[in-house]
């Protein structure tokens, strides 16, 4: 029985549920199928990516190109590369020698369904099929499919997701300056991927180097502010947030650091630097300005 994910809902108006639906329905077609029954890793990879989700790092992508003046259709297998590494991001995020959870987006956790091995070996394989389709997806130059990998390379890599997961779960290391260690694996861990969502968007309409520059800053504002909030809901119940609760309890997170109410403010601080960065380049009216104004209100 699926249960929303209601912490931090997704705004529901027509085109973003458009927009959904096409990542959803792209995704179910690029994602590898079962060749039997035995094929239980392609089994767990499928169910785990297309449980219900927000598909907010696609949704970032295609909404970047239409602001931009493009065919948001022309960075659906992008869109779909971010979705399954994030995915994959997560089933490795829920095991028992990391967070150890039990419940991710209303279902049990990959490995507690599947088991520890199949929850690795669909991780590992849904990173290598996140890469292939990047690199064979139509409507893309050469030069641009290439460099499409390299950005999801280093999202996912030693210096991005990677190495982010591994300062949370290290964080107690991280002595000196604390709130800004916090601020950092935010950044490596959840705004690794918002960063390639933006940049993807900006490889594929030929962006200057100045719109890279605040399109990568408004990634990386809207990922602290995102984190925030989630960091803020990890005291909400299960049937509220679709995942165990009190994750962090342990943790220093910006919000165990500063208070609830100063981590607020901290929160419109990131919101409105995102919308700095938007104004500066020319997109403060735009899909991604609506977007993020309901996300963080």
């Amino acid at each position: 029985m699926q249960t929303p994910n209601t912490s931090l809902p997704l705004p529901s108006c027509d085109s973003l549920l458009r927009l959904r639906r096409q990542v959803d329905e792209r995704l179910a077609l690029r994602l590898p199928f079962p060749e039997s029954e035995l094929d239980t890793v392609t089994l767990a990879l499928r169910e785990g990516t297309l449980a219900p989700g927000k598909r907010l790092r696609p949704l970032l992508l295609l909404l970047a190109l239409g602001d931009l003046g493009s065919d948001p259709t022309i960075g659906l297998d992008p869109a779909c590369a971010l979705e399954m590494i994030h995915a994959a991001s997560l089933f490795l995020d829920d095991m028992p020698c990391m967070d150890n959870a039990s419940l991710r987006r209303g279902q049990p956790t990959l490995h507690l369904r599947f088991g520890e091995d199949v929850a690795v070996l669909a991780s590992v394989a849904l990173l290598s099929h996140a890469y292939g389709i990047t690199a064979t997806a139509p409507g893309l130059t050469p030069r641009q499919r290439n460099e499409a990998v390299a950005i999801l390379a280093r999202a996912v890599g030693a210096q991005g997701l990677v190495r982010g997961q591994f300062r949370d779960l290290h964080g107690a290391q991280q002595r000196a300056h604390p709130l800004d260690a916090a601020t950092t694996t935010n950044q490596l861990k959840t705004g690794s991927l918002f960063s390639a969502a933006l940049t993807l968007a900006g490889l594929l309409v030929g962006a200057d180097r100045t719109l890279m520059r605040h399109l990568h800053g408004f990634a990386v504002e809207l990922g602290l502010a995102f984190q925030l909030l989630d960091d803020i809901a990890d005291g909400l119940s299960p049937e509220q947030t679709g995942k165990d609760c009190q994750q962090d309890r342990a943790k220093a997170t910006v919000v165990s650091l500063l208070g609830p109410q100063a981590a607020r403010q901290q929160l419109a601080t990131h919101r409105e630097a995102a919308l700095a960065h938007l104004q500066a380049a020319g997109l403060a009216e735009g899909e991604l300005a609506s977007l993020m104004r309901q996300l963080l209100g």
